[in-house]
């Protein structure tokens, strides 16, 4: 039996999971609404490509189709899960493509936001997208998990299969050489000291 779609919202991702493993359709939609949008941001946090986000995120929730009936609840978040699927997924694409410039792609516009505040943003945005390219993996990882995704050291020394201790080294060091890489940047994409 299936419930309908307005009563799933307060149903956390592990019991729609089993749901969705049990028969019900209307989890699985539940879930993928929910869940969706944290999966392709992530990707795309990692690829800086709109279409390989968009086919890395695919692919991450049908490997979660496909886990769903041996899923133990309790073992693991949802969304850890997913998290580590699709930084391993990105990863492995960015090994494949070294050396192949990324392309950059605007992200949907605001309409409420002027020509120049959205250019301004649009600067903004491609100069820490870029600035996260130039880290190494682990490093762009764990700042976009922490810094981005806004995941705690815990969930994700879980997700990166390391300690926490290693996770706040890592972000450290990113933040290090991101400050490093944007310093120079500040006046342009309109930070002023005051």
């Amino acid at each position: 039996m299936t419930m309908p779609y307005d009563q799933q919202n307060d149903i956390p991702d592990e019991a729609l999971l089993v749901l969705y493993a049990n028969g019900d359709a209307g989890a699985a939609r539940t879930l993928t609404l929910r869940l969706t949008p944290r999966v392709f941001g992530h990707a795309y946090r990692m690829l800086g490509n709109q279409a390989d986000a968009e086919d890395v995120a695919q692919e991450a929730l049908i490997r979660l189709w496909k886990v769903a009936p041996d899923w133990r609840q309790g073992e693991a978040k949802v969304t850890t899960w997913l998290y580590r699927v699709v930084a391993n997924l990105a990863t492995d694409r960015l090994r494949r493509a070294r050396g192949v410039a990324l392309d950059a792609v605007a992200e949907p516009q605001d309409d409420a936001m002027s020509a120049a505040d959205r250019m301004q943003d649009r600067a903004r945005q491609d100069a820490l997208q870029n600035a996260l390219a130039t880290l190494p993996d682990r490093q762009r990882q764990a700042v976009v998990l922490r810094h981005i995704e806004g995941l705690g050291n815990p969930e994700i020394a879980e997700v990166m299969d390391i300690s926490v201790e290693a996770v706040e080294s890592l972000t450290a060091r990113g933040k290090r050489t991101l400050a490093k890489a944007l310093a120079g940047q500040r006046e342009a994409l309109g930070y002023t000291d005051g």
